[in-house]
């Protein structure tokens, strides 16, 4: 029995070692590569070398704080790290086509003939013990489970790049809304100033009005303009409370047991290197798993192929099988049978041809998808280059215009305290230096979101 099954085993070792391999090797199709961004970048022609904790770059210990709270319990994380270990486990299940499958199934039967049957006889009483190896195998002629573990291995992997899709897209995030934060903490800051300068100006405005020095028009300006700027300030503080509680969700926690604590937007925006578009291949993790998609979908080709070849199978059986309990575990109890099946496809009514046809087409699908993901990586750098670049000049222009309107407004409230002109200059003026102080805020917060934008886009902290 023993040399049987050996001689079984080698035949079937040694045939699969010599089958063929059929369906399309991979081949990573070609996709037109810029040497070059059209944007200057902080390292050109070199390593776009991002830490994994990029975050760090900021120098800014809460926004650590934040990122490490929430790379920890974000749910979104989670479940991508579970969909992680279902495409590990199933690329083990693939995997153990490889190996021969063998079950146990003991048996115990008693029966007893019927003594009024069609030809009576002395009731007959027997008994059958039985203790069955059973072993089944499928010999890899054609690479149908070399195919099918190759595709499988494939999703797994493209299930790791997904998780470093969601884990940067998290970190950018949670980045995002920090940032938000401590924008409406500065414009916040700006409002609380300016409520408390047109608080007064109403107070001396109102003392002119009772006095008859000015008219009710310059009362009612003045008015106007703090009511407008306490209408601001609410909605900044709308907006904190929304960017705050969407912090916590990304963080895995309740809105209600989440704050975090008010602090003026100091951070300034680090210079982050882009290397070359040719890295983005290598470190974009979109672009990864597009391309573990496509190599799956090339091998199904492989296995859909390989259903078009007789397939080979080995089958065995070695047990004890006894009438006795007492004489099941003697050698002479012994039985065995082996021998092999070949199963060969002569008429499937085209099935096995749509199903070829149907795994192509999916491994086209995947090769449009790769392509437009490289495309959509380029852009997302090229747009970060820019934001990068144009939001520099932009809070250049700001700070300077900034820097005017404040005199205007001391020259506007100067003359208005001398007579020489109207307190609707004087709200205009001062209106403008407000909002440029609020647009300096915000587009101080725009360039740090652009710097969080180019590490995004070039995969940083995940390769």
């Amino acid at each position: 029995m023993r040399s049987a099954l050996r001689r079984a085993l080698a035949l079937a070792v040694a045939a699969a070692a010599s089958g063929c391999l059929v369906g399309p090797n991979y081949e990573r199709p070609p996709v037109e590569t810029p040497t070059n961004y059209g944007e200057p970048t902080a390292a050109p022609g070199g390593q776009a070398a991002v830490d994994l904790e990029w975050w760090k770059l900021f120098g800014d210990p809460t926004l650590t704080a934040l990122e490490e709270e929430a790379r920890g319990a974000n749910q979104d994380l989670q479940l991508a790290i579970a969909r992680v270990d279902e495409a590990r486990a199933t690329a083990r299940v693939t995997e153990s086509f490889f190996f021969p499958t063998v079950t146990l199934d003991p048996s115990f039967e008693a029966s007893r003939d019927s003594a009024n049957g069609p030809t009576p006889a002395t009731p007959r009483h027997s008994t059958d013990y039985s203790v069955p190896f059973d072993l089944s195998y499928e010999v890899d002629l054609w690479g149908r489970v070399r195919r099918s573990f190759e595709s499988s291995t494939a999703d797994a992997r493209a299930a790791e790049n997904d998780f470093g899709v969601v884990e940067l897209t998290l970190a950018a995030d949670v980045a995002a809304q920090y940032f938000a934060i401590r924008s409406l903490d500065a414009q916040s800051a700006t409002l609380a100033e300016s409520v408390a300068v047109f608080t007064d100006q109403l107070r001396v405005v109102d003392a002119r009005y009772r006095a008859g020095i000015v008219s009710e028009l310059d009362l009612a300006q003045a008015k106007t303009q703090l009511a407008n700027t306490l209408a601001s300030q609410a909605d900044v503080r709308r907006q904190r409370a929304e960017s705050e509680h969407a912090l916590a969700v990304l963080c895995g926690r309740p809105a209600s047991d989440f704050s975090v604590p008010v602090e003026t937007l100091v951070i300034a925006p680090p210079e982050i290197p882009a290397g070359v578009p040719s890295e983005l291949l290598q470190h974009r993790p979109d672009v990864l798993e597009a391309e573990q998609r496509l190599v799956a979908a090339n091998a199904e080709v492989g296995v859909a192929d390989a259903l078009f070849f007789p397939q080979l199978r080995l089958t065995g059986a070695a047990g004890l099988q006894s009438v006795d309990s007492g004489d099941l575990l003697q050698w002479e109890s012994r039985a065995w049978a082996v021998g092999p099946s070949v199963s060969v496809p002569v008429f499937e009514g085209g099935r096995l041809r749509a199903n070829l046809s149907g795994a192509q087409a999916r491994y086209d699908q995947q090769v449009a998808a790769y392509r437009q993901t490289v495309l959509g990586a380029f852009r997302d750098v090229e747009d970060a280059l820019v934001g990068v670049r144009l939001r520099a000049d932009q809070a250049d222009a700001i700070a300077d215009a900034s820097s005017s309107s404040q005199r205007a407004a001391d020259i506007a409230r100067s003359q208005y305290d001398h007579g020489i002109s109207d307190y609707l200059q004087v709200v205009v003026a001062q209106a403008t230096h407000l909002q440029l102080e609020l647009q300096d805020a915000q587009v101080r917060q725009a360039q740090l979101d652009a710097a969080v934008q180019l590490v995004k886009a070039i995969g940083g902290g995940w390769y």
